[in-house]
């Protein structure tokens, strides 16, 4: 995986983890609201039940409270109630019912079949003794009872929230009820609301972390080809900067050799030949053949001369075999006899712990910073020193030139081509060149982190 690759999946995994744990909280949250609301709804729906309950039985005691006061006991009086009863009933579901103490059903308007049967032994589907657990809380002072029971508009079982109270003297339990089912329809409602909404926040969640993952890595994308771009066009224009530094130093060499050893050879040749015609010439000396001779062998070797210097400009062998350290000192020793420019050198530390690359590089910048020197300087002294610190290796060369604008010469498209190879070629092995000019010189400074 690639640096960049690697950096986008570091900037999206935070993102994604960090969503996740958003979702589940408010998830968790979502849930715990929604218990407390239903827990609440149902509080409220039960709490009106009861009321409402508490009302109608309140109602029918007092439907019949003339008779049950008249302090009558025989059958007929009690008939004329359980009629009265009968009459008072609320929608399809709501009607009241009466029970003697033993179980027995007295009064029964919506399941008349149950009327005269003795229920005391009857269970739900759970084995809870309904009729019991109503006849015993109406002789606990009444209150309610929640139980199963055959709802008559549907004929299906449905839970059912019950009032009774007792009726002392004629040994009777009064009670009605209110089938809880459309409550529970109504919770389920809710349940079902509130799973949809929990549901709809972590698609939204997911939607939005999705979105910003995708603008994350587009956006990564983008940058990696705004930055392949870049690249490409840097390499362009180093590549170009290469062609250009290969051609000045072939037409350099091509100077040298033409402006130099070419002429230099041609004079040899014609000392040679003006040699030779003289030996040939019927009573020539020797001595005047010898003269052309010995001028063609003192301008061979001052060509031999111009090669070594053309060939050590090219590469050192001193590099190799010496160091940087030295090839510099005899660097700066031909710089002074061919420039006259009086010149220092300096080393101190240990300064052998770069690559040949390394060692390469500075040279090279010497060369350029030197050349440059005697080209526009018009610098009387000029100071070499190559340090060795923590930093690295560092290459400073000062002069007391006239120094220059740098800013100027480095956007200049034909003059700053010499230091922007510069700074390639410190940038290219990881270390920095500092360059710095005022009228009273200028300093370049190399540094080269070590091996």
């Amino acid at each position: 995986m690639k640096l960049r690759q690697k950096i986008l999946v570091l900037a999206i995994t935070p993102l994604i983890l960090a969503v996740i744990a958003i979702a589940l909280a408010v998830r968790y949250q979502a849930v715990m609201l929604a218990d407390q609301q239903r827990s609440s709804v149902e509080a409220a729906y039960l709490a009106s039940k009861e009321a409402e309950l508490a009302h109608y039985v309140a109602l029918g005691t007092r439907s019949i409270a003339h008779l049950y006061e008249s302090g009558r006991q025989d059958e007929a009086t009690r008939n004329e109630a359980k009629a009265i009863l009968a009459k008072l009933d609320y929608g399809d579901d709501g009607y009241f019912f009466v029970y003697d103490l033993q179980g027995k059903n007295l009064m029964h308007p919506r399941q008349p079949d149950l009327v005269g049967r003795n229920l005391w032994d009857l269970k739900d589907a759970h084995g809870n003794p309904t009729i019991q657990r109503l006849i015993n809380q109406a002789k606990e002072g009444g209150g309610f009872v929640r139980y199963l029971w055959e709802k008559p508009s549907s004929g299906k079982i449905a839970p059912k929230l019950g009032y009774v109270v007792m009726l002392d003297r004629w040994g009777w339990m009064l009670g009605t009820g209110i089938y809880l089912d459309d409550v529970d329809a109504t919770l389920a409602k809710i349940d079902t609301q509130i799973s949809s909404n929990i549901q709809y926040t972590m698609l939204w969640i997911a939607a939005i972390a999705i979105t910003i993952a995708l603008i994350i890595a587009l956006s990564g994308l983008a940058l990696n080809i705004s930055e392949n771009r870049v690249a490409d066009a840097k390499l362009k224009v180093l590549a170009q900067s290469v062609v250009r530094s290969q051609e000045e130093e072939r037409a350099r060499l091509s100077r040298d050799l033409h402006d130099g050893i070419s002429q230099w050879l041609v004079s040899i040749k014609l000392q040679v030949e003006s040699g030779i015609a003289k030996l040939a010439t019927q009573g020539a000396t020797p001595e005047a053949a010898r003269k052309s001779l010995d001028r063609a062998a003192g301008q061979l070797n001052d060509v031999l001369g111009e090669v070594r210097r053309i060939s050590h400009a090219l590469r050192p062998a001193l590099l190799d075999d010496l160091g940087l350290a030295a090839a510099l000192d005899h660097l700066t020793q031909e710089f002074s006899e061919h420039t006259g420019i009086d010149i220092t050198f300096a080393s101190e530390g240990e300064t052998d712990g770069l690559t040949d690359v390394g060692n390469t590089v500075l040279f090279r910048i010497a060369q350029e910073t030197l050349t440059n020197i005697e080209r526009h300087a018009n610098a009387t002294k000029v100071a070499v020193r190559l340090i060795s610190d923590n930093t690295g290796i560092i290459l400073a060369i000062t002069d007391d030139g006239i120094g220059f604008d740098v800013a100027h010469v480095a956007q200049h498209p034909k003059r700053g081509i010499g230091l922007r190879n510069m700074h390639e070629r410190v940038e290219a092995v990881g270390g920095q060149l500092q360059l710095r000019s005022s009228p009273e010189g200028t300093q370049v400074i190399a540094t080269l982190p070590r091996v």
